[in-house]
């Protein structure tokens, strides 16, 4: 039915198109038509024999040729719309808004410089369909990308409406206790409000890394552990891989992963959101920590400045291991074992039980011995801690 449609309304089209153009050439034929064989008098209308003939010639020759195209023309849109829909389905429904949004505005903002460009000559027509193509692009662009910055002006709003809410519950619930008021810090009725969720959201690196699991042990992860499909699929990957240091490694997070939701006290969510449109697992991340409002753990060094970059809050598993670190002072004594040589000529290399690196002057002579050594020096690196020391003298 719909098929029928559209071919009725593309042959009517096509017709009246056909008739208007070839109305166009009839000029032409009154050179061969010298006289007005027949004239209509409708008011100010006055139609000769040549544009008539003209217009149905050209009715017909269009009206045919969109009956016999219109099937070819209706496969195409069909095709056309199909597509769209998909591009449309692989957005995420802000990003449809916000473009929608964007092409609304940019569409003004073009109509009101149209208007004023009209009135040149020539080009004045065509000026208005430019600025409605490009401010159109650029209203859809610019919306889309700073989706969040738009966003964040009206954050005030949810917040004002959530206080306002509260407030109208506390009303109702102090007009069914007869106006009595609830004590402070504990809310009426018994229940314990809702607090916010606190969503840590967790990348593949340090899930593998396995020191999550442990910290979590301690309970200090506060919120709840929020981990993303991609992120699932991205370690399945890598536990399917051919390499066998790959595989380990992924079998490795899939095991901290159960040990995370079985064994600890903080609370683990998968979600299902996606990104059709981005391609990086960790530029995918930093997308959902900015939706979430929440905060990445991670050991990727790169991760976690693009993430402070684009304003999503990162707690870097290293750093904490830094921090936790005891701290040497210069001057303190300490017995470790030499294990290997040093980079310069006469040095050795311990390593304390936390591996932090001891590098010991002259200490090559007294490889695979446990001896005490005095600290110089300590440097810290992005890498964590170096300590350099030198043979205690007895």
């Amino acid at each position: 039915m719909l098929d029928r449609v559209l071919r009725f309304f593309i042959t009517l089209f096509l017709a009246i198109a056909g008739g208007a153009l070839l109305d166009l050439a009839s000029p032409l034929l009154t050179l061969y038509i010298s006289t007005e064989i027949l004239k209509m008098d409708m008011g100010a209308i006055k139609i000769t024999m040549a544009s008539l003939l003209c217009i149905l010639l050209g009715a017909i020759l269009g009206g045919l040729i969109g009956f016999f195209l219109s099937p070819y023309l209706i496969r195409r849109l069909k095709k056309f719309s199909i597509w769209v829909e998909t591009q449309l389905g692989k957005m995420p429904i802000h990003d449809v808004i916000a473009g929608a949004i964007g092409l609304s505005i940019g569409l003004i903002i073009a109509n009101l410089l149209g208007y004023s460009f009209a009135k040149i000559p020539v080009v004045g027509d065509y000026i208005p369909v430019i600025f409605s193509i490009v401010f159109g692009y650029l209203g859809i662009h610019v919306t889309i990308k700073k989706r969040e910055e738009l966003a964040g002006l009206f954050d005030f709003i949810p917040r004002f409406m959530k206080e306002l809410s509260r407030a109208r519950e506390a009303k109702n619930q102090a007009d069914k206790t007869g106006g009595n008021q609830p004590v402070a810090g504990v809310p009426a009725g018994g229940k314990a409000p809702a607090a916010d969720k606190l969503y840590k959201l967790l990348d593949t690196s340090v899930i593998i890394d396995g020191r999550i699991a442990d910290i979590c042990d301690t309970g200090f992860i506060e919120g709840t552990l929020l981990i993303p499909v991609f992120v699932l699929e991205e370690l399945q990957h890598i536990a399917d891989s051919a390499d066998v240091l790959k595989r380990t490694r992924g079998r490795r997070g899939l095991d901290i992963l159960q040990r995370i939701r079985q064994g600890t006290k903080v609370k683990v969510e998968i979600t299902n959101v996606d990104f059709d449109d981005i391609a990086e697992v960790d530029s995918k991340l930093v997308r959902l920590g900015q939706q979430v409002g929440g905060k990445i753990i991670t050991n990727d060094f790169n991760l976690n400045k693009v993430a402070q970059l684009r304003g999503v809050p990162v707690l870097n598993i290293n750093e904490l291991s830094n921090a936790v670190k005891p701290v040497v002072i210069p001057g303190e004594t300490m017995r470790v074992t030499v294990v290997k040589s040093g980079k310069e000529p006469g040095q050795g290399v311990a390593y304390l039980d936390d591996g932090t690196m001891i590098v010991i002057e002259n200490g090559h002579r007294h490889m695979n011995e446990t001896i005490q050594v005095e600290v110089t020096s300590a440097l810290q690196t992005a890498a964590g801690r170096m300590i350099f020391a030198k043979p205690a003298h007895v």
